[in-house]
């Protein structure tokens, strides 16, 4: 398999990356995903892709790009080829490839159920054919005893004997114990790495899985970035949307990433069935058992673990998802699907306001959120929250978490903060 950028995904990289080439700070302030959406769906409807970007006359395109985002930002960032050169030559030393949304080869699992919010690029090494495959997903804490790793292991064991890809995402703990319990049966495994991922590909344990295509590895992040927390939050959404069905083996109680990415699967995107470990007494798994999860049967069989993966989703997809923009036009006979979706985003771009759901607290809470998204552009706590809107301060942290769990705002510690992410305040100007 070719490891060549296309043009399209270099214009992207230009766009959307830090290029950081080993270095821990982006020299300039690339697109988020939102600003780049609102590229992709430009250059859509210009019948233009992101490669006409980076043409000698190129003057036009980018006029048309630039009533949102400003014309010399695109400009600077079209203009780091001196950037772009050595990062991709460091990561093909590396063997790590590079895939956008442009690209055939980018999986078909995130374009359809995650739509917009499909990273615009990822990196990755080793077979990235697994990305297709789905499989069952095993995810849980960082810090957790010995009886948990063992149990993950043996998940990850039976996972591999029913000819099963394991997915999950490469954290310490849980994570590891069900890739490690896989691999090691001569299964397939598929991280999803939210840093380090130009370290990961030189590990001597991942090494032979590698070269023999039953391990890939890949992170919407530079293959040089450092752990964040926001990017571990984030990346949740990647396993659960390469994934069949998912088994939380532990989770903290309202917080860490575990608990997020499933509250977050489980009340908004709703991909795939989502199943807890039986283990008595532990609030958490309780708790998310109540927001519909549902109790790991303990299959001790490879045929009683493919009749789980194989079941039909006990929920309907998160609705209201808006479709992915197109980065290239030059899609051979459309699918019926395809000309729906794209029909519906232009629809959505003449719109001026946003449809209202007739049900009452649905159009509070929508109120609440433009109100909460204006505010929240400086940090704010709780307190400073139920003041500006007159409530007690219980009501105004289940909106606040409601929509950081979205992913509409961002927690801050020391002290605990809520401010508005780049891309909630991004796709409200744009709808302004």
């Amino acid at each position: 398999m070719t490891t060549e950028l296309s043009a399209n995904t270099k214009a992207i990289l230009l766009l959307t990356a830090p290029l950081l080439i080993g270095q821990d700070k982006s020299s300039t302030n690339p697109l988020t995903i939102g600003e780049y959406n609102h590229i992709a769906r430009r250059l859509r409807n210009l019948r233009r892709e992101p490669a006409d970007l980076l043409r000698t006359d190129a003057r036009e395109v980018l006029e048309a790009c630039s009533p949102t985002i400003d014309r010399d930002r695109l400009t600077a960032l079209l203009d780091r080829g001196f950037l772009l050169s050595p990062a991709v030559e460091r990561w093909q030393a590396r063997s790590i490839w590079v895939t956008s949304r442009a690209d055939a080869e980018y999986p078909e699992r995130l374009k359809k159920r995650l739509a917009e919010h499909a990273p615009p690029v990822l990196y990755g090494c080793g077979d990235r054919t697994l990305l297709n495959m789905g499989g069952l997903a095993v995810v849980g804490s960082r810090k957790t005893g010995d009886e948990v790793i063992e149990y993950t292991e043996n998940v990850g064991r039976l996972t591999a004997e029913a000819g099963c890809t394991l997915v999950s995402g490469g954290a310490r703990g849980v994570d590891q114990a069900a890739m490690r319990g896989a691999s090691d049966s001569g299964g397939s495994v598929v991280g999803i790495l939210a840093d380090g991922l130009e370290k990961a590909v030189m590990r001597r344990e991942h090494r032979d899985a590698l070269m023999n295509g039953r391990l890939v590895l890949i992170s919407p992040y530079d293959p040089g970035i450092r752990f964040h927390v926001g990017h571990a939050m984030q990346r949740n959404k990647l396993i659960y949307g390469l994934a069949d069905a998912a088994l939380i083996v532990n989770s903290d109680y309202g917080k860490g990433g575990t608990w997020t990415g499933a509250v977050e699967q489980l009340d908004k995107w709703r991909f795939i069935p989502i199943y807890v470990r039986a283990a008595d007494g532990m609030k958490s798994l309780d708790a998310l058992q109540k927001r519909g999860a549902n109790p790991w049967p303990g299959p001790e069989t490879s045929e009683a673990l493919k009749g789980i993966l194989d079941a039909p989703p006990t929920k309907e997809a998160a609705p209201n998802q808006e479709p992915l923009p197109f980065d290239s036009p030059d899609e051979r006979e459309p699918s019926e699907f395809r000309r729906q979706a794209e029909a519906r985003i232009l629809a959505a771009e003449s719109e001026t306001h946003p449809k209202i759901d007739s049900n009452p607290a649905d159009e509070l809470f929508t109120k609440v959120r433009e109100l909460l998204l204006a505010y929240t552009a400086t940090p704010r706590t709780e307190s400073e929250v139920a003041e500006q809107l007159a409530v007690q301060k219980p009501q105004a942290r289940t909106w606040l978490n409601r929509l950081a769990v979205e992913g509409a705002l961002e927690k801050l510690s020391k002290p605990v903060r809520f401010r508005a992410s780049a891309d909630s305040l991004f796709d409200q100007k744009s709808r302004t």
